[in-house]
């Protein structure tokens, strides 16, 4: 048996889950079920996951999973989620893959996440495993390597692209005009732009007015990788 307030949190996360594919926030649920601190909701989320109806997810942000329902909701059915929205996962790992490895629990692949990505001014190259991120296995291009970085900065926010995202790359060497890629500026500089090829000359274009289009010698461009999804947490 459920009191109220402990139904009304499985309702509302039970919601959210399916409308968006992600577990809502502490906040979220403090505001939704009225209470005037996130210590209420620790209790909730503890009783709930005493009595078998949800079950948290060790190492992964915000991440809750519903095992069961009451025949209140749903038909106490728990319908399979239209979509995953992955977390981060801590890289504590000693010897992390460079390539993708299924994680069979959550029909995903676990990636590594080669640190920042600057959408702005350019940075520094990345080339070492900070942590690791799961993603849906759809999201993936191909049988290709795939690595995933954390974009820093504002220019692609007209693409979507916002900082603090983390975006999966599929890692090649080559693009078409139009493709979002990771471009490595004379070695030294790792930016995410738009490409643009114009006769000898490579534009790195950004998505947002307030900056400028970057055209250099095609020697001194590199594609990395090109974006093919885009991970947000809330």
């Amino acid at each position: 048996m459920l009191t109220k307030k402990q139904l009304d949190l499985l309702k509302f996360i039970h919601t959210r889950v399916q409308k968006d594919g992600v577990t809502p926030s502490f906040d979220e649920m403090k505001d939704a079920l009225d209470l005037r601190s996130k210590s209420g909701i620790h209790r909730l989320i503890t009783a709930l996951e005493e009595r078998g109806f949800i079950q948290r997810l060790a190492h992964r942000a915000r991440a809750i999973e519903i095992v069961k329902l009451p025949d209140a909701i749903d038909g106490g059915v728990v319908p399979k989620p239209s979509g995953f929205s992955p977390k981060v996962i801590d890289g504590d790992k000693t010897d992390p893959p460079r390539s993708a490895m299924p994680v069979s629990d959550i029909h995903a692949m676990e990636l590594p996440v080669m640190g920042r990505i600057a959408a702005g001014t350019p940075i520094e190259a990345i080339s070492e495993v900070s942590s690791h991120v799961a993603v849906p296995g759809s999201m993936l291009a191909g049988n290709g390597h795939h690595y995933a970085l954390e974009v820093k900065g504002d220019s692609m926010i007209d693409a979507g692209i916002n900082d603090g995202d983390v975006v999966v790359i599929r890692e090649q060497n080559t693009a078409e005009n139009g493709d979002i890629v990771v471009a490595l500026v004379e070695d030294a500089e790792a930016t995410l732009k738009r490409f643009r090829r114009h006769g000898s000359s490579i534009a790195l274009e950004p998505a947002n007015v307030n900056y400028e289009t970057r055209v250099l010698p095609d020697n001194m461009v590199k594609v990395q990788g090109r974006l093919v999804g885009l991970i947000r947490s809330y």
